[in-house]
């Protein structure tokens, strides 16, 4: 005899969030009104551990076989409520959340009748496909114990370090024939005054000298195939080939500095780049009585409307450096906003005042203009342009994403962003992960950063890559793609093609040529079931028979 459905449902307040717009007391006298459903509750924040409780309590005593939760997003707040459905002896994937707040009362504010009207829509929906909810196992798979970093600089050999300090094998890749990347370039560091080379060599000699971490200078990541615990890797130096296989994976890859060609007058002798004033004061070839520090140069324009962030910051240190070797020599930094954030960088820019750098603001409607031996800029509170003499003129340029970022998303599957920099999988949520399990990144690679930031970065992305070797297995919820019916299966290969994840393959088989799921790298996106013509594929939670419940709920009330 089928177990008889029996749901609970919980509308949320969301404290003023959701009950400020929309009517929740209805809402709930409303739920109890569906069929299969036999518990109400409203709650003023249902993911507090007071409605978890509930949730709990609720479960057990009027033995509940389904919960719905009409509440916030998903995306943040499912996980809570299944574990809190597992923690009451309830499968987890038996548990269904409606979103009232993104998809109803934040985009109804002003409707309150109508946003109450579209939440029971969306509550209806929900206890409609609950009511179809099939338990569900989560999927295990086992994980190769190893690491490979992409990227030498300092992002990527302290990510090495971690993750070969815990004891894990770790392939470091780097396409240049030396590690260090962008500090090599660099003449001091903000604040401390080490010296970035020095520093750059201390780092890469505890790689070189560790026994867990394997380095491949002068090479280049070719192939990458597989899913999280199973990444097949092809590397090439020169004409060799090298293939291993790791675990997960760490992008540490960098950036570059823009070359300012065609701006300011840029021509790598008088007018040069803040990196190229490195490398005049590492080879202690600094001569100049006026310098001109031009800021915004390539950034925050059409072609590069993002803001680099650390340029404002290089600019400080080495005017600083400029005063503390030639006290005497004229510093001024022409820029549009300055970024100096945190009071570390805000002390770095009081103590440039104080040791005399002039700072004038200009308009980018109206750029400085770079002159034989001066700079002209309209200064914004005199009401009139200056004449500033130059010996020498800087410009801050902004890192831009490495050549590469575009062929090594290709590899790994994961995305980029408008400027070519890699995208997290959440600003919030994942601001070190790729939508894509298994695979991290740090440093520049991200996004532009100062030192501190990309080590920082470089310990969260190993302590998150570290995580599934740890546990030795990896756990994969099971909403995920199943073949539903393989005779129907032609082996036309489409969702394959189309799968974002690689989490698909054709195989040969006795009926013939047929897909083959590999459920730890789904995603469960539904890419492949609706792209199937011969319903072959399907979601698990997300069955046709599922949604046409949920359709035919929403339609219910259009009579």
């Amino acid at each position: 005899m089928a177990e008889k459905i029996r749901i609970g449902v919980f509308v949320c307040d969301c404290g003023s969030n959701i009950a400020g717009y929309v009517d929740v007391k209805e809402l709930a006298e409303y739920s109890r009104t569906l069929p299969n459903v036999v518990y109400v509750k409203e709650n003023l924040y249902t993911c507090s551990e007071s409605g978890i409780n509930e949730i709990k309590a609720a479960i057990r005593q009027q033995n509940l076989n389904r919960v719905v939760v009409a509440s916030c997003t998903p995306r943040t707040h499912e996980p809570l409520f299944r574990g809190t459905c597992e923690e009451a002896g309830l499968n987890p994937y038996l548990f269904e959340m409606v979103n009232i707040r993104d998809q109803c009362s934040w985009v109804h504010m002003q409707e309150r009748e109508e946003g109450t009207n579209k939440a029971k829509d969306l509550i209806r929906m929900g206890v409609a496909k609950a009511a179809l909810l099939e338990p569900q196992e989560s999927i295990k798979s086992e994980m190769d114990p190893n690491a490979l970093v992409m990227g030498g600089g300092i992002s990527g050999m302290t990510a090495a370090l971690a993750l070969a300090n815990r004891g894990y094998q770790v392939f470091l890749v780097e396409k240049q024939a030396q590690l260090g990347g962008l500090l090599l370039k660099l003449d001091k560091l903000a604040p401390s005054g080490a010296d970035a080379a020095a520093f750059a060599a201390s780092q890469a000699e505890l790689v070189q000298k560790h026994p867990k971490i394997r380095l491949m200078t002068s090479t280049e990541v070719r192939e990458i195939s597989g899913y999280i615990g199973h990444f097949k890797v092809t590397a090439a130096s020169g004409g060799n080939r090298d293939q291993f296989g790791v675990g997960v994976i760490i992008v540490a890859t960098g950036a570059q500095v823009l070359k300012p060609h065609g701006l300011f007058g840029y021509n790598g002798k008088r007018v040069i780049t803040q990196l190229e004033l490195e490398d005049l004061f590492r080879k202690d070839a600094f001569s100049a009585g006026n310098v001109v520090m031009i800021q915004c140069a390539g950034a925050r324009i059409e072609e590069r409307k993002y803001c680099s962030r650390i340029c404002c910051m290089v600019a400080l240190k080495n005017a600083i450096q400029i005063k503390e070797r030639s006290p005497g020599t004229g510093v001024r930094i022409l820029y549009r906003d300055i970024q100096a954030y945190g009071t570390e960088n805000e002390e770095i820019y009081r103590r440039a005042r104080e040791m005399g750098v002039i700072f004038i603001n200009y308009d980018v409607s109206n750029p400085p203009k770079v002159e034989e031996e001066k700079v002209t800029v309209a200064h914004q509170l005199l009401g009139r342009e200056l004449d500033l003499p130059a010996d020498l003129v800087v410009l801050s340029t902004p890192l831009v994403a490495g050549e590469d970022n575009e062929a090594i998303s290709k590899l790994l599957r994961v995305s980029l962003d408008e400027n070519k920099f890699f995208l997290e999988g959440h600003v919030k949520l994942k601001p070190l992960d790729f939508a894509t399990d298994g695979v991290y990144l740090c440093g520049n690679a991200h996004y532009p950063a100062t030192v501190r930031e990309a080590i920082s970065q470089a310990l969260g992305a190993a302590s998150r890559a570290s995580i599934p070797l740890a546990k030795g297995v990896m756990t994969v919820e099971p909403i995920v793609s199943t073949l539903v019916d393989e005779d129907a299966c032609r082996g036309c290969g489409l969702c394959v093609a189309l799968c974002p994840y690689g989490a698909l393959e054709i195989v040969r088989t006795e009926k013939g040529r047929k897909v083959r799921v590999i459920p730890v790298a789904c995603k469960g996106c539904g890419v492949c079931a609706a792209t199937c013509y011969q319903h072959a594929l399907s979601i698990n939670s997300y069955t046709d028979e599922q949604i046409g419940e949920q359709i035919s709920a929403c339609l219910e009330a259009q009579g």
